[in-house]
């Protein structure tokens, strides 16, 4: 196995074909883990990050790909797509991947970067059986921990699809929705292509800000990078039909979005917004609703993803759970040290509501879980 570096992401038509061929080919293949993705997030999050692409070669054929980043001190290695991926992974054939993993490693070694962080990783990956032998063998100390519980709507058979369709007439959201269908007419639609979803991006994140502050909260897409990966994700993605922006209309007036991906015979929600005037209408779980029951007559359509995070309507919805892990591999022991005391402190703070309020007072910070869904 030979690896090539690159400090950047390469705009390079024959690297993006090579590489989602081989996403293609793996047991789990993800959006997330495409070209376009890497892309998207190296363009928006240039000033923050470096790209660390680790290419492995068998002769001229590519068979793994580590897509990682260093912070610019590069005290840390991380996943490229780390903070802005429900799924990250190493990518090569099931049977490469201890190989792929070890070597990368022992790179990462050679380049004197002390720790790496691997975060979402799923916990059914072959990289998970594959990381504990190659830090072993490489002087990495190793702390893994929980990270989300993603909920799936399975959809593989007829029965989980009728009971699907049987949950979804009984939704009093349904209900709110014909109330307002009475006074002014309510239409869904799915943006697909890049002309039809960049004039639509502005008033999403609009919503998604406006959203937030009404709770006293920060969007995360009050950050400019924020927008513009999702607007670089949108154009890239939109090329192979792979993004679509639900969106729902009462007349002329868009009052709920929803935005997904389509890969790989499943869907996976990503990001969803509501024009807060529109609240009494439920419009954001109206727009949901509507689009499980679309997938639900997708033949071509094995699962929903719901995404990270544990909110209620994700628990109410779920017929399956996907996990993940984060992963930390650091050559020092008191850096592992501090990440398994962190964690330990964090789990002990979480028996106590009473303490974990009072924490979170202190911080000022938002509960546990997907906060920007």
């Amino acid at each position: 196995m030979r690896l090539v570096l690159h400090r950047e992401i390469p705009d390079d038509d024959i690297l993006a074909r090579q590489w989602n061929e081989l996403v293609w080919q793996i047991d789990r293949p993800e959006v997330f883990y495409t070209f376009e993705w890497a892309l998207a997030v190296s363009r928006a999050y240039r000033d923050s990050i470096t790209p660390l692409l680790i290419l492995a070669y068998e002769r001229d054929s590519l068979v793994g790909i580590a897509a990682l980043a260093t912070d610019k001190p590069q005290r840390e290695t991380f996943f490229l797509a780390g903070t802005t991926a429900d799924y990250c992974d190493f990518v090569s054939l099931p049977d490469l991947r201890q190989e792929l993993v070890n070597e990368v490693l022992a790179e990462l070694r050679t380049l004197g970067l002390p720790t790496l962080v691997l975060a979402n990783l799923p916990a059914d990956s072959t990289t998970v059986h594959a990381i504990g032998p190659s830090a072993a063998s490489r002087g990495y100390n190793l702390f893994s921990q929980p990270a989300f519980e993603c909920g799936q709507i399975l959809l593989q058979t007829t029965e989980q699809r009728a009971s699907v369709i049987r949950h979804i007439r009984h939704k009093r959201e349904g209900r709110y929705l014909k109330a307002l269908a009475a006074k002014v007419p309510v239409v869904m639609d799915h943006l697909q292509s890049w002309d039809q979803i960049a004039p639509a991006l502005p008033p999403f994140s609009k919503a998604h800000v406006a959203r937030f502050a009404a709770l006293g909260r920060t969007s995360h897409l009050a950050s400019p990078q924020r927008i513009a990966f999702l607007s670089e994700l949108a154009k890239l993605l939109s090329s192979h039909g792979w993004v679509t922006l639900s969106q729902l209309r009462a007349g002329d007036h868009p009052i709920a979005w929803l935005y997904t991906f389509r890969f790989a015979r499943h869907w996976s929600f990503y990001q969803m917004t509501f024009d807060c005037s529109f609240r009494e209408y439920s419009p954001g779980s109206a727009l949901r609703l509507k689009v499980i029951e679309e997938a639900c007559n997708s033949p071509e359509t094995d699962f929903v993803d719901l995404g990270l995070g544990g909110e209620h309507h994700k628990k109410r919805w779920a017929t399956g759970t996907r996990e993940t892990l984060d992963v930390t591999l650091a050559r020092s022991t008191v850096a592992y040290l501090r990440v398994a005391a962190r964690y330990h402190a964090a789990a002990a703070i979480k028996t106590s509501p009473r303490l974990e309020r009072y924490v979170r007072r202190v911080l000022g910070r938002p509960s546990m879980g997907n906060a920007q869904a």
